[in-house]
């Protein structure tokens, strides 16, 4: 089932009743009604919005990322559930218990498959990808020469020029960037614990100050999904230098966006809830290979 993205952007009163969300304006008597069990983000981006701990409960009872914005109206921090897997402690072990070799040949197959979508959409928009493709070929375990980082250079040279710095204050469309990579970040998390998985402990990642390690290195192969929304709207608002309502509408259309894993098309969504199940299995050693995302 597709779980909807919610935004909220003005000063409701989030509750519940019989399992609806209920949204209610002081100065608007129409309320309106959402089931939890369709939500699957919650984006709250308003500093007047209030809710009551019950929906919390409920929310977090259905595995919804709730993302609070912050007073530049960027996402900025997350909530999560703790239990939401019904093996969670013996995956949690797995997942500590993980052997170096392991985690090095999982991390090879993420920047294969990162930096061959990389080449897929530098084709798409017409740019040339043979640089990419051969990196995409000889990567070692681990990932050793930092060929992720190379390809990284040589990606954004050729998408956006020579000129282009990817930053987190830098020009546009890096706004774009951003924002999307957050949403992504959050909808990567949610998919972990999902899977029973814990996001603090990384693959490659390991920032001590970092609670998503690992979301952070499942996200990379589906970088290029964001890379093209962001992209394209730079080329519709090419005189933009801030986020607007209509842009950031765009990015939450991410969540939904046709992705193909094992030669189907499902919506990211469910895309990475395969990704982060393969992943499990592959930490309790039921599985070597991780289901990955081939951009199109």
């Amino acid at each position: 089932m597709i779980k909807r993205t919610l935004y909220i952007s003005d000063s409701y009163h989030l509750s519940l009743k019989n399992r609806q969300l209920i949204l209610s304006l002081k100065r608007d008597e129409k309320v309106r009604t959402v089931p939890v069990e369709d939500i699957g983000y919650l984006v709250l981006d308003h500093p007047q919005i209030s809710f009551t701990m019950k929906l919390v409960e409920e929310l977090s009872e259905n595995n919804v990322a709730t993302v609070f914005c912050d007073s530049r109206h960027m996402p900025s921090s997350m909530v999560l559930p703790l239990e939401s897997h019904h093996i969670q402690s013996e995956l949690f072990r797995s997942q500590i218990e993980a052997t170096e070799p392991l985690k090095k040949n999982l991390w090879k197959q993420i920047v294969e498959r990162k930096i061959h979508n990389q080449a897929l959409l530098l084709r798409k928009k017409g740019k040339s990808d043979r640089q990419l493709t051969v990196l995409a070929r000889n990567i070692k375990s681990g990932d050793s020469e930092n060929r992720e980082g190379f390809a990284a250079r040589i990606y954004w040279s050729a998408m956006l020029g020579k000129d282009f710095m990817r930053d987190r204050y830098g020009k546009p469309p890096n706004m774009y960037l951003n924002y999307g990579y957050i949403l992504l970040r959050s909808a990567v998390a949610r998919a972990l614990t999902g899977s029973g998985l814990l996001p603090t402990l990384g693959i490659h990642h390991r920032n001590r100050y970092n609670a998503f390690c690992l979301a952070d290195d499942i996200m990379e192969p589906y970088r290029p999904y964001v890379d093209e929304i962001s992209i394209d709207l730079f080329d519709k608002y090419p005189d933009a230098v801030i986020l607007e309502k209509e842009h950031k509408k765009e990015l939450l259309q991410l969540m939904s966006i046709d992705v193909r894993v094992e030669n189907n098309k499902r919506p990211l969504m469910i895309a990475l809830t395969h990704t982060t199940a393969s992943l499990a299995r592959c930490f309790t050693g039921d599985g070597r290979k991780l289901v990955l995302p081939t951009f199109e």
